[in-house]
């Protein structure tokens, strides 16, 4: 165990901050100074930027041959779209919380924080979706 964890570990013992205070603390250790992989020798992943959505599909719907879709959103989007979503008055959040309610969203929109996508996003990285058949390849992950 490192000198910082064990810091934030006597800061919690000790009642100085909560235990979900200690835990976002450890999280963000954790970000900063990734542990060495089992076995040494290759470096640590860095943080992803792009959420990657790949398709290859052998033949199109309408019999046109094969199609091919890359799309890269640079995560910084999300970033700001929740910044963004801050800046909304508090009645017109009611009201589209409201209407994705009825549509079979249920997201309360209020809720949303920064750390909260921050940790959506750090969660992000160690998603990867394959999906394939013989008709098309899908490939859903961040880099």
């Amino acid at each position: 165990m490192n000198e910082q964890r064990r810091q934030v570990l006597q800061m919690l013992a000790e009642g100085k901050v909560t235990a979900d205070e200690a835990e976002r603390l450890i999280a963000a250790l954790d970000r900063e100074l990734p542990a060495a992989p089992p076995g040494g020798g290759s470096r640590p992943k860095g943080r992803p930027k792009y959420l990657r959505v790949v398709v290859n599909s052998a033949e199109t719907p309408e019999g046109e041959g094969p199609s091919r879709v890359n799309i890269r959103v640079p995560l910084q989007l999300l970033r700001a779209g929740v910044r963004l979503a801050s800046l909304v008055p508090p009645q017109a959040l009611a009201r589209i919380n409201v209407e994705l309610d009825k549509a079979g969203v249920p997201i309360d929109l209020a809720e949303l924080k920064p750390q909260y996508v921050e940790e959506f996003i750090d969660q992000l990285d160690d998603v990867v979706v394959d999906v394939e058949d013989p008709d098309s390849t899908v490939r859903v992950f961040c880099e």
